[in-house]
């Protein structure tokens, strides 16, 4: 790796004037485009101690070994050259966004002599009007199919059209007049090319005006009693309508916008866009890119809009474009866009009415883009096993660990202090094999005290586990009971499998909850989380298990004993499949704390009764209407609750009467006792902390 001082420019050569720069590796090759307000501040950004910088942008800056810039009179050129410059050098570090899939545009060739409505994919072409883009094909054959019989525009390729005109015949859609048949000379050029041009203008979302003029010549033709040509404008009118219905109305004031949302976590970004052209959804379509580089949300709208509005002129960029965050600046982005429409365009963030409404839509989706692409990752085999194999790379394995534990420490402010363990095997959730942890051994916040008590619990329970099933070790074969198993040539094989099988699973053919090892133990955090978990194997005599951790902000893998981090590149599956199972890990062990919490919350005197359920508290609820009323009752009375027995009540009412009531409320007004029965405390009160926004959770940070 290079040494940005190497190849940082002296002081005084970078121009303090917006321009654009290129950051280029030893071969000569652009790993990096960027533009800036101020290029003499944006490149010092780079060369500064290569510890404080950002670990994406730290390997950038080590993997390039030239910088070059260009200047620029204004930022919105520095903007279209920055574009220009990704997409003719394809920079490995910046954000490239890669479609889901090729989308679909319903496309009309104004360019050709016979205007022909089509389905096209790919880069779009001159003189070629594109609507879209859609989900699928069918949906614009769907609409067009519709639209035909209005709008006669010719469909066929040049091959059937030249035919059509040499035999003097035209295709089944002239016959049944879904076309206008302009091969055989039913239509002049000028005429279709009219026809073609309101097909546009329809698609476009100008359609109240061409309905009401259909209407219109319908009332005329019924007054005039030619009601053949009177029942066709009614069938067109109804057409048409149908194929509006296609498109729900989102926007009531005929809006053409674009909205544009980003799904992101640390690793990946999706991006949603949804064209409103008249009001309608007329399209849809996703992005998905690895952070390669260290972006804002506003960097990625950035992107995005470089992306959809490059190569677009005219109509194509809409007047408003609704976005979650605004590029910073933002000045520079609305000009340039103002400047591809010809006409002023709104940048900006709803904020509410119905554009925020449907802007949350378009989040929603983008959130279910970022998930199903992680789900398609996560279920690939090849790239879990690349996964594998780099972890077991960068951690110095002797093989892949095909069986992966993570341990997350969850609590709020020092209470309800619990722990996580999840299983990855194979790369994929085992989901049968996690545990959870309350922290026993001490009270209060200690996340490193917690993690050794945890792995110690775990291990020593994978010692006793295997200590039962006499698992080789050193050489010699399994105990079943104590004593040696051995096995003759001759013996019968199943029945060795059925033994060995039975020492490995519970009285009811499960597995043993902890019988067997991980190849690497995962924990949520850095160094000292890592050496409690390595103090806890050392003191337990395993040394055969592995050890990292993972820290969050910077995504750095530690090793016990290492002072610098493993820093896995960005683009690597393997840290992708580390961070699956670390977000797993914290998810599963706040999922405890809060419902432990919850429990602790909804907790009443009842609960204090040893050997009491939830259906027997019930039911004394249910009889006596209330604790009050049940604390004032006899131990006779409480024997007539079905269920209860004599020695149930008097531990009841033992309990009942240690259990202090609770102060009365007083009217501050007129310092009146307020005489209220006391609340069901088992079920919890309706303004449960749990559910209506707890005060704890406003206090402190769950972690």
């Amino acid at each position: 790796m290079a040494d940005p001082s190497s190849y940082r420019p002296k002081p005084g050569q970078i121009p303090d004037s917006p321009g654009v720069y290129r950051f280029r590796d030893e071969h000569r090759r652009v790993i990096y485009v960027g533009k800036a307000k101020s290029l003499r501040q944006r490149l010092a950004n780079y060369f500064q101690d290569v510890a404080g910088l950002h670990p994406r942008t730290r390997t950038m800056v080590t993997t390039a070994a030239s910088v070059e810039w260009t200047v620029v009179s204004t930022e919105v050129e520095a903007l279209q050259l920055e574009y220009s410059w990704i997409k003719e050098y394809d920079p490995r570090f910046n954000v490239k966004y890669r479609d889901d899939k090729s989308y679909p545009y319903l496309a009309v060739t104004m360019n050709e002599e016979f205007p022909r409505v089509q389905v096209m994919r790919g880069h779009k072409k001159k003189g070629v009007r594109y609507f879209g883009p859609y989900a699928h094909a069918w949906a614009i054959r769907d609409t067009v199919d519709l639209l035909l019989r209005v709008f006669p525009v010719r469909t066929c390729s040049a091959g059937v059209f030249k035919n059509a005109a040499r035999t003097g015949r035209p295709c089944l859609l002239g016959y049944i007049g879904k076309c206008s048949a302009p091969c055989v000379g039913r239509i002049t050029p000028e005429e279709h090319g009219e026809l073609a041009d309101e097909f546009c203008d329809f698609m476009a979302g100008r359609t109240g005006a061409y309905l009401r003029r259909l209407e219109k010549q319908m009332m005329e033709a019924a007054e005039e009693m030619a009601y053949e040509r009177a029942a066709r404008l009614r069938d067109d009118i109804e057409a048409l309508k149908k194929a509006m219905e296609k498109n729900a109305v989102v926007l009531a004031d005929a809006t053409d916008a674009d909205l544009i949302a980003v799904a992101e976590d640390e690793l990946e970004a999706a991006v949603q866009i949804f064209h409103v052209r008249g009001g309608r959804v007329r399209g849809q379509r996703g992005w998905v890119t690895d952070k390669v580089e260290d972006v804002t949300t506003g960097a990625l709208v950035e992107h995005a809009l470089q992306q959809l509005y490059g190569e677009e002129r005219g109509d194509s960029v809409p007047k408003e474009v609704l976005v979650p965050a605004l590029p910073e600046p933002a000045l520079p982005v609305q000009e340039w866009l103002t400047e591809r429409r010809g006409s002023n365009v709104s940048l900006r963030i709803p904020q509410r009415g119905d554009k925020k409404a449907l802007m949350e839509t378009v989040e929603r989706n983008a959130q279910q883009s970022l998930v199903l692409h992680k789900t398609k990752r996560a279920s690939d085999l090849t790239t879990r096993s690349r996964a594998l194999e780099e972890i077991a790379e960068a951690l110095d394995l002797d093989s892949a660990p095909l069986r992966i534990e993570c341990y997350d420490i969850s609590h709020l402010q020092g209470d309800d202090v619990v722990a996580s363990m999840v299983v990855f095997e194979d790369g994929l959730q085992r989901k049968s094999e996690y545990r959870r942890f309350q922290i026993k051994g001490f009270e209060g916040q200690d996340d490193v005290r917690s993690m050794h008590e945890v792995i110690t619990r775990r291990f020593r329970r994978y010692i006793a586990e295997e200590g039962k099933t006499g698992e080789w070790t050193d050489g010699e074969p399994p105990l079943t009971d104590g004593v040696p198993l051995t096995v003759g040539a001759g013996a019968d094989a199943d029945a060795m499998e059925t033994v060995l099988a039975g020492t490995l699973t519970e009285d009811d053919g499960r597995p043993k909850r902890f019988a067997y090892p991980p190849q690497l133990v995962v924990v949520d955090g850095g160094q000292p989380q890592v050496a409690a978990a390595k103090r806890a194997l050392d003191e337990l005599g395993i040394d055969d298990v592995a050890v990292c951790g993972l820290a969050k902000r910077l995504e750095e893998v530690w090793l016990p004993g290492d002072d610098d981090p493993v820093v896995l590149p960005r683009s690597s599956e393997g840290l992708y499949l580390l961070q699956r199972v670390r977000d797993e890990a914290h998810r599963f062990a706040i999922t405890y704390q809060r419902t432990k919490r919850a429990k602790r919350f909804r907790a009443g005197p009842l609960d204090e009764v040893p050997g009491l359920g939830e259906t027997r508290k019930q039911a004394l609820i249910k009889h006596f209407g209330s604790v009050k009323r049940l604390r004032a009752a006899t131990i006779d009375q409480i024997c007539e609750v079905p269920g209860i027995g004599r020695k149930t009540a008097e531990t009841i009412a033992a309990a009942l009467a240690q259990a202090a009531p609770p102060a009365p409320a007083v009217n501050t007004a007129t310092g009146e006792i307020i005489e209220d029965e006391e609340p069901d405390t088992t079920a919890g009160p309706p303004g449960d902390p749990v559910t209506a926004g707890a005060p704890e959770e406003r206090l402190g940070q769950e972690t």
